[in-house]
């Protein structure tokens, strides 16, 4: 059984090694972590894929068993969970807007004054709210991932793109540069392979901050 020992690498490298040793043709792995952001990242990537994952905690470590087994099983709970979540707007849509995806990297519109620049990207979000159809996914780094935690004032904006099908995720590096990670309310946390995997697939991506 092949291990990979991704302690001490950033995000999103232990997710790589992980993959590239998946589809590469190991069928069993062992994989060395030694934080939560890569945890996660990699049990994510497993639940996705239908891979079997089973956790150990070791000294000052955690040993991820990975099985590549992808069951005729996980295919069919997982699709229709997935299909419930796209709303009818979303399904309407043209395939070119339905690509569309905002990269948002600061918390302030602007540069200048911060209250001004905090009115006008509570304002900015507000408006995509009001404009159809809605994008595809809203991506949050560096200090935009403040924006959907705990005390934005977007966060009724974003929850309502969200039950409208909009992808909205924060990455869980500027989380815990932050130390915000546990008061995220909107969306899910994503890694760096994630985000440019988004980005190359869009065909409309824009970027604010």
């Amino acid at each position: 059984m092949n291990t990979i020992d991704a302690r001490k690498l950033n995000c999103p490298q232990p997710l790589i090694l992980t993959k590239n040793a998946l589809e590469g043709g190991q069928n069993e792995i062992l994989v060395l972590i030694d934080t939560d952001t890569a945890k996660q990242n990699i049990l994510k990537y497993c639940n996705k894929m239908g891979y079997e994952a089973e956790l150990t905690e070791q000294d000052g470590h955690t040993v991820i068993k990975i099985n590549k087994t992808l069951s005729d099983s996980s295919q069919t709970t997982i699709a229709p969970k997935e299909l419930s979540n796209i709303s009818e707007t979303k399904i309407i849509l043209q395939e070119a807007d339905k690509k569309k995806v905002y990269f948002i990297g600061t918390n302030l519109l602007g540069s200048g004054s911060e209250d001004l620049g905090k009115l006008l990207m509570k304002g900015f979000i507000y408006t995509i709210t009001q404009v159809k159809p809605y994008p595809e996914a809203i991506i949050f780094l560096n200090s935009g991932v403040k924006l959907a935690c705990e005390n934005s004032d977007s966060i009724d904006d974003l929850n309502k793109l969200l039950q409208a099908g909009t992808k909205i995720v924060s990455c869980g590096t500027c989380l815990d540069f932050y130390q915000i990670k546990d008061k995220l309310k909107v969306g899910e946390i994503t890694n760096m392979y994630d985000i440019v995997e988004t980005i190359s697939a869009s065909n409309n991506v824009v970027s604010i901050g």
